[in-house]
């Protein structure tokens, strides 16, 4: 069985006991060490909550031995915060704890130690350097996950703003890592805990119902669990039948991607068989099969072919009592203890080492992880391509010879190109999918044998970034294209120092034989000419500024001025309705600044800025992927620059059902909230919901989430969101 939603654990006895199941007193010392190290050195610390913060240290160690860690997890876990929050050094621990316990705790102080400039590079950031001492030992992002679990069981008690900013990346990043490391329990907590805490309301509306279907289907789960014992029994396999229930955030999940109201979702309640052997499962399904009719095209076998997360399983749906329909999961024990405790079930930490080399195999992801890190220089992309591998669901394909590929889900060609090789993906132009011919844009599905089209000419174009699923094509694609981007700026901004030179009689090939521009590299220090000219291609030098000071004495600087935005174009941003004024460029003035049109950011939230030359400084909200295809090189610092009384446009969607007087329902809660509405326009969808879409006027971000925040509580209001018709 799964560990408890939630266990509080009161005493440091409880701990000793739960270890106490599998380890020998000798191997319990270093616990209880731990145990008395932190209590000394956390003494009268207490959280926000007003519980000593020795609390919170038992808590997510007592987590740690529900994943069944080792005891030096464990001590890792009481020790997690001693650095940080103490005056304790790494050198203490050490001397205390040895070198493996040390570089654990090392690792996540140094985790939470990063200051960035915004909370998105931050976050961005933190999960790189987590990777990196991943390399070191995997079990550090275990307890990782028991910290952030305890956090989630205690986020009441932060301040609302707070409490936002952490659910939301749990939800983001931690659930989803505890889904790719198959700790189903943990996911299914952080999951619920960063629902309840983002949208109380919806929580309590589909708890409040799972309850009532709990209750009203006692008697299908009593007469189901009989009849599949039966037969099962009759057949002569050993069994345990259980019902479950899906999740609050899951039925959440689905209702929102599939349009359905609650009592529509068929999976809600489902069974699970617990068999001894791979062969009995099989004959189970069979069973199954066989007193109740299969619903076609349901079932999965994922014991012959494992999920990334070592998952496996027989899934099947069949039409129970009454025409109910019900998902039926059927798996060993060994396959239940996996699908529950995941990586950690496969944890055997033996002279400092893991495992043989069969367990080694599970790492993979995490290995590819690292790989990431090494090879992906901007943070930002790189938590780009972690949050893409972490919403991926498994396909299988096959290469022409048979081999079997995995894949996330609505993979392309381009995907299994570069999974074979760098190269063949650079020159792929099409692919055989099933042996006929297909664009790369085709989306893969389970089964399907790839084949792929090369020609020497093909080169990546910046949109197969869009076109590709997995976290190695699209990194591949984005270095293609940027160092393709490098050298154009490269040649550009040679040939426009070559002409601002030519202007007052001067060869740029002699000023390159004869060594003048290394006192310029210096001035601007730079240590390379060709980084010179990037900077001048890429607009972040102006080229007079560089002519100037190659050029004789006495020559009329005002002439060599290239400045980068032109009247003409203030006027332009003008009339766009997006005055300079708003942002701020570190180190520049005069510069031409617009917001992308993708992710039109507001004064409070992050943002980042890239040169475009000619066009001054395109502004994007830190976490917006089109921020990312540029090249790192091109960033410049900006912040906002905000007077008294700017506002910005900015468009909501609100998702409900089509209840008669809702829309002025909804314009009274805006209005409460002193917020102006420019437009409102409504429509229904073919499944009786109503979409209102608002265009209002706000001051910053924080009064955008306030207004959301105020609809999302209105009865009958199912989702809100940010809104953005046109990218650009």
């Amino acid at each position: 069985m799964s560990p408890p939603r939630r266990r509080q654990v009161a005493k440091f006895s409880d701990l000793l006991d739960a270890l106490a199941e599998r380890f020998s007193p000798v191997h319990l010392d270093v616990v209880k060490r731990a145990y008395v190290f932190s209590a000394r050195v956390h003494k009268g610390q207490v959280r926000v909550s007003g519980e000593p913060y020795l609390n919170h240290l038992i808590e997510v160690a007592y987590v740690v031995t529900q994943m069944k860690m080792d005891p030096e997890s464990v001590a890792a876990a009481l020790l997690h915060d001693t650095v940080e929050d103490t005056g304790t050094s790494l050198e203490q621990v050490e001397e205390a704890f040895g070198n493996r316990i040390r570089d654990m705790v090392e690792s996540l102080t140094k985790i939470s130690r990063i200051d960035f400039k915004s909370r998105e590079e931050k976050q961005a950031e933190n999960f790189r350097k987590m990777v990196l001492h991943l390399a070191g030992d995997y079990r550090v992002l275990l307890v990782k996950l028991a910290d952030r679990l305890h956090n989630m069981r205690t986020i009441e008690y932060l301040p609302p703003e707070r409490r936002e900013k952490v659910a939301e990346e749990t939800m983001q990043i931690y659930g989803r890592l505890a889904h790719r490391l198959g700790v189903d329990w943990i996911r299914r907590e952080l999951e619920d805990l960063a629902f309840r805490a983002l949208k109380p309301v919806l929580y309590r509306n589909i708890e409040t119902q799972l309850k009532k279907l709990r209750t009203a289907r006692e008697d299908l789960v009593k007469e189901v669990t009989e009849t599949v014992s039966a037969k099962l029994k009759e057949m002569g396999i050993q069994h345990e039948v259980e019902a479950r229930l899906k999740n609050v955030f899951s039925i959440h999940r689905k209702m929102e991607m599939e349009g359905l109201e609650f009592d529509q979702i068929n999976d809600i309640l489902g069974f699970r068989i617990i068999a001894e052997t791979t062969n009995d499962c099989y004959a189970a399904l069979g069973a199954v099969h066989a007193v109740y009719t299969p619903v076609p095209g349901r079932f999965k076998d994922y014991v012959a072919l494992p999920k990334a997360n070592m998952y496996q399983s027989l899934h099947t749906c069949v039409i129970g009592p009454a025409g109910f329909r019900m998902e039926v999961q059927i798996r060993t024990r060994d396959m239940h203890w996996v699908a529950e405790e995941g990586i950690a079930a496969h944890w055997r930490y033996r002279e400092g080492r893991s495992g043989t080399s069969k367990e080694d195999e599970t790492f993979a992801w995490l290995r590819r992880m690292i790989e990431w890190q090494k090879s992906i220089r901007d943070p930002n992309e790189f938590l780009d391509s972690l949050r893409l591998d972490l919403y991926a669901d498994d396909i299988f394909v096959f290469t022409p010879k048979g081999d079997i590929r995995r894949f996330p889900k609505s993979a392309t060609p381009l995907d299994f190109a570069y999974s074979i090789h760098s190269g063949l993906g650079h020159h792929c132009v099409a692919a055989k999918v099933n042996g006929r011919l297909v664009e790369l844009g085709y989306v893969l599905t389970d089964g399907d044998t790839v084949e792929i089209v090369t020609s020497p000419t093909q080169t990546p174009k910046k949109e197969w970034s869009d076109l590709v699923k997995t976290a190695k094509a699209r990194a591949s694609v984005r270095r293609w294209v940027k160092r393709e981007e490098r050298e154009k700026s490269r040649r550009l901004g040679r040939e426009l120092l070559e002409k601002e030179l030519i202007k007052h009689g001067v060869n740029l090939e002699v000023v390159l034989q004869n060594g003048a521009l290394a006192g310029v590299l210096e001035g601007f220090q730079l240590t390379e000419v060709e980084k010179l000219f990037q900077k001048i291609g890429y607009g972040k030098l102006a080229v007079g500024d560089v002519a100037e000071k190659l050029l004789p004495g006495g020559e009329p600087k005002k002439d060599l001025t290239q400045r980068i935005i032109t009247p003409i174009q203030q006027i332009f941003m003008r009339a766009m309705g997006r005055t300079p004024g708003v942002v701020k460029v570190e180190g520049k003035s005069d510069v031409l600044v617009h917001f992308g049109r993708c992710c039109d950011p507001l004064p409070g939230e992050s943002i980042v800025g890239y040169m475009v030359y000619g066009k001054g400084v395109s502004v994007h909200a830190a976490s917006c992927p089109n921020a990312m295809r540029h090249d790192p090189e091109r960033r410049v610092d900006v912040k906002w620059d905000l007077k008294e009384g700017n506002t910005l446009p900015v468009k909501i969607r609100v998702f409900s059902a089509d209840t008669m007087g809702l829309l002025a329902k909804i314009s009274r809660v805006i209005s409460k909230t002193k917020t102006n509405i420019i437009s409102a326009r409504v429509y229904t969808t073919h499944d009786q919901k109503a979409v209102q879409i608002f265009e209002l006027v706000v001051s910053d971000a924080d009064q955008l989430h306030s207004v959301m925040r105020a609809i999302e509580k209105v009865p009958s209001v199912i989702a809100v969101e940010r809104f953005r018709e046109a990218a650009g």
